[in-house]
């Protein structure tokens, strides 16, 4: 009988215990605290990061719409019209006062006003005035390629904030936005170097499987195999190749030449080359030099797309420019991150060969 009670003391427990665990994993704010770890374990991730970037210039296009599109300040159209109109007032008064009898007079009047017209439309020009209202200008890619240029460092200047407002959110946008992208730039980096290294292995490893082929049936020279490697192997693991060596391992033992990184980024850019000259009816020079200070973050100004296109309407391929910017930059990041693990190789060697030239010299000089 006590064997019993003690038995049902502990059933009790037991199912006491499971309903408070039961209670505590259906308690509503331990489901939101766990959604809130598992929803920032994954924007730290690589498809996070990348997910968090497009995210962030989707937030800062449409607040940008809303505080420069709706403003009515930092539009210049009203103030052209009126200067348009003030001058053709004044070509009237000049010519109704003075008529036909006096031409030279006339001349010289109407030549003043002219001049101060251009005078007037050239500041108009450079408070912002491009023959477009707030609405036209600050359309949904438009407002995404500025919100670009602001977190990446570019900065094209050709699309600037003039209500304060906007200046204000221009300048917190970019204090959070800047090590957002920097994020993104490691992260993406890495993620491509990986492909791209993997790729890069895969076909090493068929070029050495062409080599390591046996010449005919019966040859004595068959099998032997050549092990070398197109591309740069760390001497200093100490490992030979050999065929039973895993994926992982295989391509621990090949750095990537920068060869291969060059050629991937003059293609890459070739691509934007012929793009931006054939969109935006630009010389092909004159595209290459975009495409090259833009994805180095230089930023001149001199060329933006979006004139034509927005003469055309196509506002797909402002979007579509927005993607190739935003996917150069990680192509640049992964030659950065290739590139420096083929350094650091070459430094290793030649800090090897310094020190065997230093013990060779030492024990020559106790000789």
């Amino acid at each position: 009988m006590a064997l019993d009670r003690k038995r049902s003391v502990r059933d009790r427990g037991s199912v006491r215990s499971r309903g408070s665990s039961s209670a505590s994993s259906s308690d509503p704010r331990e489901k939101l605290k766990d959604c809130c770890r598992q929803f920032v374990a994954f924007m730290f991730t690589q498809v996070g990061v990348g997910a968090l970037v497009v995210s962030y210039a989707i937030m800062g296009a449409f607040a940008f719409m809303a505080i420069e599109g709706e403003s009515e300040n930092s539009d210049n159209n009203d103030h052209v019209a009126r200067l348009r109109s003030a001058c053709l007032s004044r070509l009237w008064n000049v010519t109704d006062h003075l008529n036909v009898l006096e031409e030279r007079k006339w001349k010289l009047d109407v030549r003043q006003v002219l001049l101060d017209h251009q005078q007037a439309m050239a500041l108009a020009i450079k408070g912002g005035y491009d023959g477009r209202t707030n609405q036209e200008r600050w359309t949904f890619p438009s407002a995404l390629m500025f919100s670009l240029s602001v977190f990446t460092m570019i900065g094209f200047g050709h699309l600037v904030p003039r209500t304060q407002w906007g200046k204000i959110a221009t300048m917190l946008y970019a204090v959070f936005g800047i090590p957002v992208y920097v994020l993104y730039f490691m992260n993406m980096g890495q993620v491509l170097a990986s492909c791209f290294k993997w790729f890069y292995c895969k076909l090493v490893r068929c070029a050495d499987a062409r080599k390591d082929k046996p010449l005919a049936d019966g040859d004595p020279a068959a099998g032997n195999g050549n092990k070398e490697i197109i591309g740069v192997v760390s001497s200093a693991a100490g490992d030979e190749l050999s065929d039973d060596l895993d994926e992982e391992s295989y391509s621990g033992l090949i750095i990537v030449p920068s060869t291969a990184c060059l050629w991937v980024w003059l293609t890459y850019l070739a691509v934007g080359t012929i793009m931006f000259a054939e969109w935006e009816n630009w010389e092909y020079l004159d595209a290459c030099y975009f495409c090259v200070t833009s994805l180095c973050k230089i930023g001149m100004g001199d060329f933006v797309p979006g004139a034509n296109i927005q003469a055309s309407s196509n506002q797909t391929k402002l979007i579509i420019n927005f993607v190739y910017l935003l996917v150069g930059m990680g192509i640049i990041a992964m030659c950065y991150n290739l590139m420096k693990e083929e350094i650091l190789v070459r430094l290793q060697e030649l800090k090897a060969d310094l020190i065997e030239r230093l013990q060779d010299v030492s024990g020559r000089m106790r000789r």
